[in-house]
């Protein structure tokens, strides 16, 4: 008899979708997805037999579509929230529906059509939300500004995403409350992330610094910004990132990392390799994700790219507060990792949060439970910045 599905596995047989599914509904609380409508793509999919490649992409891509198609309507007859909303969950369907396809001219115009949708969804919803572009060595890295709700220069949480995630994404279930908080959010696409990677073909490199400091003077000359109060925070392949910046940019006043990432890259991009050849269900991740977003096309060169993207001996650099949370069932990063890092810290001032089933926020990142993770942090960087 085969396993039900459940709230976090969707797909109990196949958890690269359970997975990618688990983080779009991790969107609810935010008004950016609705549950039933995840369902009534849920049930499609397993009507399909769950299994079918090509189905993913048609299903999530036919409710994104649907949605536009109403948020069009009802944009024309200026009900502008209820179009706002609609683009909203258009745009994160959109978005993925995008996610397994390989990169091309099918990819591309399914993240344009996730990006449009975003963009009007916000605009209606947020518009306290400031598109921005952060000068990045002779371009521009793309980002959202999200401002306190407090007047005056107040800290800012400069936020990098994941490897498959983006800053509409993030502004959302962390910048809205950073806000009521009082904190300023720079959502940002870094090297290799969200539109940067894709419209703008900026790679991902493990020297991550490089972006970081450029995103630290972006905001230190706003009016609105403390400069001596920036924190540096990234989630998912962003727990690699942060501390990667914490370390080489000392203005940083403190880094967040919501989720380690696995202390052997190279070791954990072997073994998805190896898990992909033989059961491509069982991976969270593509088979192309990571080569993709370094810019290469030869998976050998990707794996040898991979030994770069170590905090060995960096970690051990920073001298700011450092946060590190983590689910205790975390099946994309073992928890273990989120030891390591506390462990290869040198600095006095770090905190390991492991968060338990029992109590919610135990899956990746906690995106079973965002608000559980995201209210924790910042406590902890009101704290901290005192």
């Amino acid at each position: 008899m085969s396993t039900p599905p459940s709230w976090t596995d969707s797909f109990p047989r196949n958890f690269q979708w359970s997975n990618a599914t688990l983080v779009c509904k991790g969107m609810a609380p935010y008004g950016a997805v609705a549950l039933e409508e995840i369902e009534r793509i849920c049930d499609r999919l397993r009507s399909r037999g769950g299994e079918d490649p090509d189905a993913w992409p048609q299903e999530w891509c036919a409710e994104a579509e649907r949605l536009e198609k109403l948020a069009d309507a009802a944009a024309s007859e200026r009900h502008e929230s209820v179009a706002g909303n609609l683009y909203l969950r258009a745009g994160n369907y959109y978005y993925t529906g995008e996610r397994f396809v390989p990169p091309g001219d099918r990819k591309l115009g399914i993240y344009k059509k996730a990006l449009h949708s975003y963009h009007e969804g916000l605009k209606r919803r947020h518009p306290e939300i400031e598109p921005c572009d952060v000068p990045y060595e002779g371009k521009t890295l793309p980002a959202y500004f999200l401002p306190s709700v407090r007047k005056g220069p107040a800290p800012t949480v400069v936020l990098f995403d994941g490897m498959d995630n983006c800053k509409e994404m993030s502004v959302l279930f962390a910048g809205l409350e950073f806000a009521r908080r009082g904190f300023n959010t720079l959502a940002i696409d870094g090297p290799g992330q969200g539109e940067a990677l894709r419209l703008r073909r900026i790679y991902a490199r493990h020297d991550y610094e490089v972006a970081g400091t450029a995103a630290y003077e972006f905001v230190a000359r706003r009016a609105d910004v403390d400069a001596r109060k920036v924190v540096v925070m990234g989630y998912s392949f962003g727990g690699y990132y942060a501390p990667r910046v914490a370390a080489f940019e000392p203005r940083y006043a403190a880094c967040v990392c919501l989720g380690a990432l696995h202390w052997d890259l190279h070791a954990w991009q072997k073994k998805i390799r190896d898990q992909l050849a033989s059961d491509a269900k069982k991976s969270a991740q593509s088979n192309f994700q990571f080569q993709w977003i370094l810019g290469l096309s030869d998976p050998d060169e990707a794996l040898e790219r991979a030994k770069l993207f170590s905090l060995a001996g960096v970690a051990g650099r920073i001298t700011c507060p450092v946060l590190i949370t983590h689910g205790q069932n975390d099946r994309v990063v073992p928890v273990q990792a989120a030891r390591d890092l506390y462990d290869a810290l040198k600095t006095s001032r770090k905190t390991l949060r492991i968060f338990a089933p029992e109590e919610g926020g135990a899956e990746h990142c906690q995106v079973d439970d965002r608000p559980l993770g995201i209210t924790y942090i910042a406590d902890w960087i009101a704290a901290s910045l005192q």
